[in-house]
């Protein structure tokens, strides 16, 4: 599989596109305004304690007060608040090599016998602002490498499950045990498969030395402060998903090139070349036709491409998709035969759906119906198949007896909801717009105005009206340099509504007409 990753940087923010064999699987949205992510640290305030529901509301700065829940304080949280007072107070060089390891919480305890008479309280983003809500705290902290997992207070090692061999999860085992620090637990992540002794100390180094500094970090430090930040969110996702199958890495930023480069030859130095800088004229999503793939995907109907289509609805509580046939025909008069490839056609695509929406919590599918069970296990094996690529975590139940799929998804981020449907500029949602005519007089007019003062013209415009300047002989272009002995550069903005145009000089920057 191809992998790609396009950054697309506008003043407005960072939009990050994940491509798997040219087809857009992810889109991350990061503006400037958002200063919650999921893994950062903070020292917080404890701001009221709820017995009723076993979790506390916790200041970290949001306009709304972050929810902690007692089952996410940590087995090891007495020891955890202990180090807390002696980092602040300055006693504490960021090693764990002389702390007492203090007794276990009870797992079916009072949040009030824990928490009571504390104020400050060390805490990490489990779960990024949604809707209403602040952010979902817990006092689990681990830091998260390129091939390890560092949890402090704690001295097990554990393998991620997804390597296979037990010969192999075994020698990764005893390898961390011997690398690790005093006190601290090491999840070996699925990358580190086939990894030597070398490069899993230096992940681990990295990671003490993030550990370090959130110690440093809370010398003297009085809540709200935030005392570690995770990775932003293009890093994160290179840290997390690199790998053989990643090919190419590009942006339309000189600098976020610049980091990117130094952040990959740093976790993975033999990758180093993977990072470019987009330099073209056409917008970076318009070239790799991600523009085009974001209209298609994330309005009500989605189609497949085969007559096959899905639609997604949300309501309070759930996601429900609906899968329909469309204009497929038959295959050779066997209806449950055509059901299961249609079902099968719409689940890949519902996998992909999930993934690019960040759909979260209950999702309901209603399939078309088929009778014969080995073909509704077919489908069930298919959709777990789909999934495997799926970061986040889920659960799937087989068919029910009604063809219904269910589906419980992780979020831990807003849901990327993109409004695809646009409101005509010139009508304003009338439903009736002026004569396309009338549109190229006024941008022959503007032609007029502006070649008396600028040499060099670049006109920008939805790809239809350029289509209608550029085809036929004469084109319309062609007319215009037999007119003003000017050759004028014709781009197009698919993000352009179709009655917008722009201008812009030599140098690239829009001129302004009044």
């Amino acid at each position: 599989m191809n992998k790609e990753l396009i950054i697309n940087s506008t003043p407005a923010g960072v939009e990050v596109a994940l491509l798997e064999d040219r087809k857009l699987v992810e889109l991350h949205q990061e503006k400037p305004g958002n200063q919650f992510h999921v893994g950062d640290i903070y020292l917080g305030r404890i701001r009221k304690i709820m017995p009723g529901l076993n979790a506390a509301f916790i200041d970290v700065g949001h306009e709304k007060d972050a929810f902690l829940h007692y089952t996410d304080l940590s087995p090891e949280f007495r020891t955890l608040a202990k180090y807390t007072g002696q980092a602040v107070a300055g006693h504490s060089d960021g090693t764990l090599n002389d702390i007492e390891i203090l007794p276990e919480i009870n797992k079916s305890g009072n949040v009030r016998e824990v928490l009571q008479g504390k104020n400050n309280i060390l805490v990490q983003i489990l779960k990024e602002p949604i809707s209403t809500k602040g952010p979902r705290l817990t006092c689990e902290i681990t830091l998260a490498g390129r091939y390890l997992v560092l949890s402090p207070f704690t001295n097990s090692v554990g393998v991620s499950r997804k390597i296979d061999s037990a010969d192999e999860r075994k020698r990764l085992k005893v390898l961390v045990e011997s690398l690790k620090p005093k006190n601290f637990g090491v999840i070996v992540r699925t990358v580190a498969e086939g990894k030597d002794s070398k490069t899993l100390h230096e992940d681990l180094l990295m990671l003490e030395a993030r550990w370090k500094e959130m110690s440093n970090n809370l010398r003297g430090a009085n809540p709200v402060k935030k005392v570690l930040s995770e990775l932003d969110k293009t890093s994160g996702i290179l840290r997390d998903i690199l790998s053989p199958e990643f090919n190419r890495v590009i942006t339309n930023n000189p600098a976020i090139a610049r980091e990117l480069e130094n952040f990959v030859e740093r976790i993975s130095p033999d990758k180093k070349n993977i990072v470019s800088t987009y330099t073209g004229k056409t917008p970076i999503f318009d070239n790799f036709n991600i523009t085009k793939q974001i209209k298609a995907s994330f309005g009500r109907q989605v189609n497949t491409g085969n007559g096959v289509y899905v639609i997604i609805e949300k309501t309070e509580a759930c996601h429900v998709i609906d899968v329909n046939s469309g204009h497929r025909v038959s295959v050779e008069g066997n209806q449950e035969t055509n059901a299961l490839q249609v079902n099968i056609e719409a689940a890949e695509e519902i996998s992909r759906q999930m993934r690019l929406r960040d759909l979260g919590g209950i999702i309901v599918i209603d399939f078309i119906d088929m009778k014969n069970p080995d073909n509704k296990k077919i489908l069930y094996d298919k959709m777990k198949g789909f999934m495997d690529n799926d970061k986040a975590t889920h659960t799937i139940l087989p068919l029910s007896k009604f063809n219904i799929m269910q589906i419980t998804r992780e979020r831990v981020r807003p849901e990327v909801n993109i409004v695809t449907t646009e409101e005509c500029p010139t009508c304003g949602g009338t439903g009736t717009i002026g004569s396309s005519l009338l549109l190229i007089d006024e941008i022959q007019n503007d032609l007029d105005h502006l070649l008396n003062t600028h040499r060099t013209l670049k006109l920008y415009v939805h790809p239809i009206i350029a289509a209608y300047f550029t085809k036929g002989f004469p084109s319309m272009r062609m007319k215009w340099f037999m007119k003003y002995k000017r050759y004028i550069r014709i781009h197009t903005n698919e993000n352009f509504p179709i009655t917008e145009y722009k201008f812009f000089d030599e140098n690239d920057e829009e001129i302004k007409i009044d």
